[in-house]
């Protein structure tokens, strides 16, 4: 898209579709959260295979976004962008329509194939924005993606207690087609492309490992993590991917630049948003469970799955709210100092959550404390990724580094899940986790935002520019070359 076609669309409305996406996207994640314990009655099938609905989801978001970020610098990241949203809306319509296990499973697994919309609608934006707009833009996209999870919850709550299940899946194709016809009528293509050869061989490769590593990483838990299974499929991505890097360091166009991903400022940046990951995935998995828990415990607090979604809803605005805080801190002090912040704001919620764990508002509290320090650091992230990376080569690395967001947040969900399954008690016939259990959680979680400060200091300190040539967006986009 030319300068003059951005003024032309505007680009607040460039903004505003980009975000839109990103939120629709995000929402595929959580969609069918409050009918996971329905799922064998609807589908016909045991509890194992039916949580393949989920965990077909998780495997294809962590598989695609790499290679959904090379193709968008190789062949037009709106072109990748419709194609990602096209999958979506055949998802999520295969869902709609189907009351068995496979199409589910399938449908659920284009949903999340679809998540290459986020780091190529990232790099898209700093492609064909004004400098001056670019900081501001990402910081609202990346908060965003708490938008989709925390306010999608209870939406699909509420939509599956007054409405059969299958409304969820035509929702979302519908907000599918809306977004597909934005960015097909207003978007025009990135002028930023690196054209080549697609490394389908390293792109085979890299999803063997994932697949290997993240798959026992969530099924651990029922199948074992001692069990052949779990610990044969451990090794088995690991020798997968190291042999995928050797293979990746000797190709002319590989899918992933090792080297430049090996720089400090990536490197690290990817480190610490594999920490953020970890631990801002703890409040999604671990709060719903202590609202929920049965008053007669002592401490669980009792309520409805609809009413935990409700109490959770707004941690995902207040990421949102804290979109533009982050742009400024960006815009001032640079994207290194805004990662600290956020990671230091996440560090002192799971400390007041130590303390606060009586009462619902309580939960409230430290949720948003949370998610406002969640907010600061996603925006931070990709402004690290992008301005220490060719031009051309934006929309991959934003790919590595939405995947280790997702390592962080699949990582997150084996260590907690194994934390309160161990820490358990007999309530009657029902296995509830203990106090000690949750608080437990947050600890490792706070441990988690601690590393994360510890890396994000190994990130070099951007070079600023010299004064008078420096803009309002320069470290966004412009941070530790």
């Amino acid at each position: 898209m030319s300068a003059k076609a951005v003024r032309t669309v505007g680009a607040g409305a460039v903004t505003a579709v980009i975000t839109l996406s990103c939120v629709v996207i995000s929402l595929m994640q959580t969609l069918i959260v409050p009918i996971i314990p329905q799922l064998p009655r609807l589908l016909h099938a045991g509890p194992s295979s039916a949580s393949w609905a989920v965990t077909a989801t998780l495997l294809a978001a962590a598989v695609v976004t790499p290679i959904a970020g090379r193709l968008g610098d190789m062949f037009g990241k709106r072109r990748v962008i419709i194609a990602s949203l096209a999958l979506v809306v055949v998802g999520s319509v295969l869902c709609a329509v189907s009351d068995s296990l496979v199409p589910v499973i399938t449908g659920r697994a284009l949903q999340g194939l679809a998540t290459g919309v986020i780091p190529v609608g990232l790099s898209f934006l700093r492609d064909v924005l004004p400098a001056a707009r670019v900081g501001g833009a990402i910081a609202l996209v990346s908060a965003a993606l708490g938008v989709g999870g925390a306010v999608g919850l209870p939406a699909s709550a509420a939509l599956v207690q007054y409405a059969d299940w299958h409304v969820l899946f035509w929702f979302a194709a519908a907000l599918g087609v809306i977004c597909l016809a934005l960015v097909t009528a207003l978007l025009r293509e990135s002028p930023n492309q690196s054209p080549g050869r697609f490394d389908a061989l390293g792109a085979v490769g890299l999803s063997a490992g994932l697949v290997c590593l993240l798959l026992p990483a969530t099924k651990g838990g029922s199948w074992g993590w001692a069990s052949g299974s779990t610990l044969g499929l451990f090794a088995g991505g690991v020798v997968i991917l190291l042999a995928w890097s050797w293979y990746e360091l000797r190709v002319a166009q590989p899918l992933v630049d090792l080297r430049v991903t090996a720089r400090r400022p990536v490197l690290f940046t990817n480190l610490a948003s594999l920490l953020v990951g970890f631990a801002m995935y703890t409040t999604s998995l671990v709060l719903p469970q202590l609202l929920q828990s049965p008053s007669a415990t002592g401490y669980g607090l009792g309520q409805s799955t609809l009413a935990a979604g409700l109490a959770l809803a707004p941690s995902g605005l207040i990421m949102m709210a804290f979109a533009p805080l982050s742009a400024r801190l960006t815009a001032r002090y640079g994207a290194r100092v805004t990662l600290l912040t956020g990671l230091c704001v996440i560090g002192f919620g799971y400390g007041v959550g130590l303390l606060l764990m009586a009462e619902v508002w309580q939960i409230v509290v430290m949720s948003l404390i949370v998610s406002a320090g969640v907010g600061i650091a996603y925006a931070a992230s990709p402004a690290l990724i992008m301005g220490a990376v060719p031009g051309n080569e934006t929309a991959s690395a934003n790919g590595i580094n939405s995947l280790m967001r997702s390592v962080g947040t699949s990582s997150s969900s084996a260590v907690m899940a194994a934390i309160l399954a161990g820490m358990s008690t007999q309530l009657g016939s029902a296995s509830v986790p203990t106090e000690q259990g949750f608080r437990t959680t947050y600890v490792v979680a706070m441990v988690a935002a601690l590393l994360g400060i510890a890396v994000t200091l190994l990130i070099p300190r951007p070079h600023r520019p010299a004064a008078g040539r420096q803009t309002a967006a320069a470290p966004a986009v412009g941070a530790a070359r």
